[in-house]
């Protein structure tokens, strides 16, 4: 019997319903899991996503023929049921379930465990067969409570405020920007965004999602605010002739990547600060487990260890060869007119 999803070059394909997950070349028919642009890319003919991901994916795309379906709504596709199912990942992000001649395969595209304020949190779907990212897949990977880091970057905030100086926390625009911003506390002093931030500010907002007032430095009156802000911007920022408005500012990276020593170093940062919107390794374990699958698909990570780690629980695991990875981040210095000076 045909696998529900197989690899073709354009990217993972559904046989039976005749459409891709995720494709990395165009195709006629796209079922995206969330809007980050190793996952959803400009081109093809018919988009589906989650309702929660409309803003975002539009934001991101621009005018293409979206569908959008609820979490948990059930479609009919060529014989095939699809449904969408929340992933954690990031806002609108989606588990995409088939099932078809009585089997259930999930693609989960990128998924966290953890809670997250800033959308829908993971949910566990039953399957015979569950394809799983591992971009954190190695048992060093364990995240503390958001609690914890959210503490430690008010309190970088606040001491480098009290010093007169600019805090410079560099994240994915989308995504890990507004994660950022509902977990810090803005009694401290204004909060920047960069160009690339506000326009996905923007839509978290139009869904519902509260973040604090944040502003563009073009709006900033007081030249004495920009010396106890806290500025949220994509990394390659940090490098950029913008960053000059803040002077002698204190920098830092909020990644999971921050966990492995060296990372921070060799990025030039100040700080590090482990935040990942992926899983850690008990995340991805847990996750796998819940499912009931007895058949895992692994896709870009850490595969090798992945692989043979499930197979030594006795489980049927194998690899899909993809060109996901972590976010392309080119989209996110594309500033509106007037942020690139």
């Amino acid at each position: 019997m045909e696998d529900l999803i197989v690899q073709r070059p354009e990217g993972l394909y559904c046989p039976p319903g005749d459409f891709y997950i995720d494709p990395w070349r165009p195709v006629p028919r796209a079922v995206i899991t969330h809007a980050h642009a190793d996952h959803a890319r400009y081109g093809s003919g018919h988009y589906l996503a989650s309702a929660d991901a409309e803003g975002v994916l539009r934001t991101r795309l621009g005018d293409i023929h979206l569908q959008v379906a609820r979490y948990g709504e059930r479609l009919q596709h060529h014989g095939v049921t699809l449904s969408l199912h929340p992933a954690g990942h990031v806002l609108g992000s989606a588990q995409v379930r088939l099932e078809h001649g009585g089997r259930v395969w999930v693609a989960s595209g990128d998924y966290k465990v953890a809670p997250d304020p800033t959308c829908a949190p993971f949910e566990p779907v039953r399957c015979d067969v569950f394809i799983s990212e591992s971009t954190f897949g190695l048992p060093i990977y364990r995240w503390c409570p958001d609690e914890e880091i959210f503490a430690d970057v008010n309190a970088w905030w606040a001491r480098n405020a009290s010093h007169g100086r600019a805090s410079v926390l560099c994240c994915y625009s989308f995504g890990k920007a507004q994660r950022v911003l509902s977990g810090i506390d803005p009694s401290i002093g204004p909060v920047i965004v960069h160009g690339a931030v506000q326009p996905l500010n923007a839509a978290y907002r139009a869904a519902g999602v509260p973040l604090p007032d944040t502003r563009l430095v073009t709006e900033v009156a007081d030249k004495a605010d920009l010396r106890r802000c806290l500025v949220v911007c994509p990394p390659g920022a940090a490098a950029s002739p913008w960053m000059r408005r803040f002077g002698d500012a204190q920098t830092a990276f909020a990644s999971g990547w921050m966990q492995v020593r060296g990372n921070r170093r060799r990025g030039g940062y100040d700080r590090g600060f482990v935040l990942s919107d992926h899983a850690d390794w008990p995340g991805l374990m847990s996750a796998i487990e819940a499912t009931g699958a007895p058949r895992v698909i692994v896709t870009h990570g850490s595969v090798p260890v992945m692989v043979r780690h499930l197979r030594e629980r006795g489980l049927q695991a194998e690899a899909f060869e993809t060109e996901y990875g972590d976010d392309v981040v080119e989209a996110d210095l594309q500033l509106p007119a007037g942020e690139g000076a």
